[in-house]
């Protein structure tokens, strides 16, 4: 590696990283080999309008999709009805969606029984709003509802918001027969439990079957998936051109934010951007810190389209790179590159995990000390779905990796020098085949911006 001292040529024609990198003809290699049988389509990933001369995504097919998943998982438990406040799985359940700025604030609910569609409640306003464009359900199941945003709104008080909540809900499920039987609930306010206690409902967790409900994904899923991802391919073509000494690391995160929104992004949910002696240890966010000749960078994009996520992490050098960094980058992209390779159907995701580096060989402790380096993350239309795989978690409790799970592969690796460090991670799909990886910026090597 001791060639690789950049000043221009660490990414100029013909070069190399050594050994695996290359098609056999001296070209560099951009991307992995594919998995896909001779005759098998890639992924789709066509523009994001409605058009009538081919086929894009079908929501009316991604909706019945859900909801029938959902069903399928409160017929498979125990309870007679699932209550949720988590977003995602109001989204999975009722395919309403108002705006991440009330996604913390535990104010809009729905409840699925046995047998009954979905009921929803919401502000006053967005239930006018969901009755007009959102008819898949009946009218009278879209109810306002309010529940004091997070204790802003004494749940003691005058208003008795809580008791007025769940006097409604032990009404329906009265009405429904289903009063005895167990209620799921993925997440929820102390107040809220407890007022349900008090009116003898019996409580269990919906979240893991909501979560089981969401880890098959179908096509309409993997291709808003990949049409996610393609937007971010693009974001770092930008970053790889703007990425330039005297650049701060906010003006990176402002850059990302305008371009994902300008392609029809509906959430950038955040922008990791860290440079230079923040790259060991791993900070996970963003600074106004200046960008200077010599330093690694590393980026993770985190945004939506039509709910679906990204999780995609892509480093650079600017301007050149040590031997020191490419190391680490070769050492990251190794580790990547035997995960990706262990994955397909029937694997155990302690499998997968058995080929992630332990903790103590990159400088830590522990795997709990380590956790969210070395690790892949379900996604979805949350961040982090199932599975989850790791050392900490997979060899104790491992599952099976099954056909139409997505999931993003993340790797990290600290440099010799003591504060560069590389963070590479693949978005893939599993398949009959293998996978398909669905970030296509090129990773296979350390990409230098803007090379003096």
């Amino acid at each position: 590696m001791s060639g690789h001292h950049g000043h221009g040529h660490a990414n100029g024609p013909g070069h190399t990283n050594g050994p695996g990198h290359t098609n056999g003809h001296g070209a560099r290699r951009f991307e992995r080999p594919v998995s896909r049988p001779a005759g098998v389509r890639p992924l789709g990933s066509p523009g994001i309008m409605g058009v009538d001369y081919e086929h894009r995504v079908d929501f009316d097919r991604l909706r019945s999709y859900r909801l029938d998943r959902a069903k399928a998982a409160l017929e498979a438990s125990e309870c007679g009805a699932f209550l949720l406040f988590d977003f995602y799985n109001i989204r999975y359940t009722t395919q309403t969606w108002i705006g991440g700025a009330l996604g913390d604030k535990m104010i809009r609910y729905a409840l699925l029984m046995r047998g009954h569609e979905p009921i929803l409640w919401d502000f006053g306003s967005a239930v006018r709003h969901h009755k007009l464009y959102s008819d898949w359900v009946p009218d009278d199941n879209y109810r306002a509802g309010f529940l004091g945003f997070k204790g802003a709104v004494a749940p003691e008080g005058g208003a008795d918001l809580m008791k007025t909540a769940v006097d409604e809900i032990v009404s329906l499920l009265s009405a429904a027969g289903l009063k005895d039987a167990p209620v799921g609930i993925d997440i929820v306010e102390p107040p809220f439990l407890f007022e349900l206690q008090r009116r003898g409902i019996r409580v269990a967790d919906a979240q893991q079957h909501m979560l089981d409900a969401r880890v098959i994904k179908n096509q309409d899923e993997i291709m808003l998936l990949n049409q996610a991802a393609a937007m971010v391919d693009g974001v770092y073509q930008d970053i790889a051109d703007a990425l330039r000494p005297g650049v701060r690391e906010n003006e990176i995160v402002a850059l990302a934010n305008a371009r994902l929104y300008e392609y029809g992004s509906d959430q950038v949910e955040a922008i990791n951007a860290i440079s230079g002696e923040r790259c060991n240890p791993h900070p996970h966010n963003f600074t106004d810190r200046i960008i200077r000749p010599g330093d690694q960078a590393f980026f993770d994009v985190i945004h939506s389209y039509n709910g679906y996520r990204t999780c995609y992490y892509r480093t650079f050098g600017v301007g050149w790179a040590t031997p020191s960094q490419h190391d680490a980058y070769k050492q990251a992209r190794e580790w990547m590159d035997a995960a990706l390779d262990a994955i397909r159907p029937g694997v155990g995701s302690d499998q997968v995990a058995a080929v992630l580096p332990k903790a103590e060989d990159f400088g830590f402790e522990n795997e709990l000390a380590a956790f969210g380096l070395q690790f892949a993350h379900g996604l979805g239309l949350g961040l982090h779905e199932r599975p989850i795989i790791s050392r900490l978690n997979s060899m104790a409790d491992p599952v099976e990796l099954r056909a139409g799970m997505v999931f993003a592969m993340e790797t990290y690796c600290p440099a010799s020098d003591g504060s560069s460090a590389a963070r590479i991670e693949e978005e893939v799909v599993v398949t009959d085949y293998g996978i398909e990886v669905l970030t296509r910026f090129p990773a296979q090597e350390l990409f230098v911006a803007n090379p003096y």
